[in-house]
């Protein structure tokens, strides 16, 4: 799959503006800070598409990106991240589960997680809001070049172990060595297949 246009389209703060113009969408989701805005413009190949926050948890709506006028690459808020408002904290849970419950055009969700760190309890429960909803999702582990070779192995092998995936099925992903790029593209024109 070739990408040929990929803007912004609206952000959504409730279900009631979701589109609906039946286009799949691939979702994308992770804690604050594990790169999520950094995976997307590696992905859609412009820096400046989603805006990189200096501050954790600041995307407080669901993204959607228009890529070739065909389908939407969803960017879902951040979670976990301790100085947001609990009232804004709140109100994620339940935004991010009604997008996965009420969108019948989710094809796939991209699960980031920080390949430095063990998965969180958000990211644990995500993971099972997904097996629930019957959702396909893929592992994608972020910031791969800031580990050595041998540390790369140790944390792949862990994170597999505690999301029940094997390890083969995870994405490494790295924006700064474009690592991981031609994989998820490859994942995305796979799903049109189907």
């Amino acid at each position: 799959m070739e990408l040929r246009s990929a803007q912004f389209r609206l952000a959504a703060y409730g279900p009631d503006q979701f589109p609906r113009d039946g286009f799949p969408q691939f979702a994308v989701a992770g804690r604050s800070n594990v790169g999520k805005s950094s995976l997307l413009n590696t992905i859609l190949g412009n820096r400046k598409l989603a805006r990189i926050s200096q501050t954790p948890g600041k995307t407080q709506a669901i993204q959607f990106y228009l890529v070739n006028g065909s389908f939407y690459i969803v960017d879902l808020p951040g979670y976990g991240y301790a100085k947001v408002s609990r009232s804004i904290a709140a109100s994620w849970g339940p935004l991010i589960r009604d997008y996965l419950e009420q969108e019948a055009s989710i094809r796939k969700l991209f699960l980031l997680l920080d390949s430095r760190r063990t998965p969180s309890d958000h990211d644990l429960e995500l993971v099972d809001w997904l097996e629930e909803s019957g959702v396909e999702w893929q592992a994608v582990l972020t910031k791969v070049d800031k580990l050595s070779s041998n540390k790369l192995l140790t944390a792949r092998r862990s994170i597999a172990r505690a999301i029940d995936q094997p390890e083969s099925e995870l994405i490494l992903f790295s924006s700064v060595k474009k690592r991981g790029v031609d994989e998820i593209w490859r994942t995305l024109a796979g799903e049109f297949k189907k």
